[in-house]
């Protein structure tokens, strides 16, 4: 029997990878940019100083280790999304349903819009960019598309457990 950790590493990671897929896709087909994971990893470098808000993080002291930093953080926080599921809908890695992992994948669109895009001088829910708009909608699309992972991959997990 897998352990909630195991269980949330295993379908945080695959919505993870999901998602990252998912914006591969977007800019071999579209041109969309990728996710600039260095940066991110540079506003989370920043973290332990206490500097959340940047008015550019590309202007920010840049952190030797950055992009693994970002890109670390990103799964991380995949896996944590996972574990937050698991816990608030218990049983549901046995049983898993859409509907629980849309409502997750939607809910944490908030951490993006209220805290990393002003954290990273972006403004709320990307405010300061010309795209906002654009943005906003990417950024509900790929949570959908975490939220798919998330279903897939527990199905998955249900399948091999």
């Amino acid at each position: 029997m897998f352990s909630f950790l195991v269980r949330a590493l295993v379908i945080g990671v695959g919505a993870t990878a999901l998602m990252d897929l998912w914006a591969l896709f977007l800019f071999r087909s579209f041109g969309i940019p990728l996710a600039n994971w260095g940066l991110v990893g540079r506003w989370f470098s920043h973290l332990p100083s206490g500097r959340v808000f940047h008015d550019d993080i590309a202007a920010a002291e840049p952190h030797p280790s950055e992009v693994a930093i970002g890109w670390i953080a990103h799964y991380a926080i995949g896996v944590i999304y996972a574990g937050a599921l698991l816990a608030i809908v218990p049983g549901w890695a046995q049983a898993p349903t859409f509907a629980p992992a849309l409502v997750l994948g939607l809910v944490t669109v908030g951490a993006g819009w209220f805290l990393l895009q002003p954290g990273m001088g972006a403004g709320w829910a990307a405010s300061k960019r010309s795209n906002a708009m654009q943005i906003r909608g990417l950024n509900i699309a790929g949570h959908v598309v975490f939220a798919l992972g998330l279903y897939g991959s527990a199905l998955a997990l249900r399948a091999v457990a």
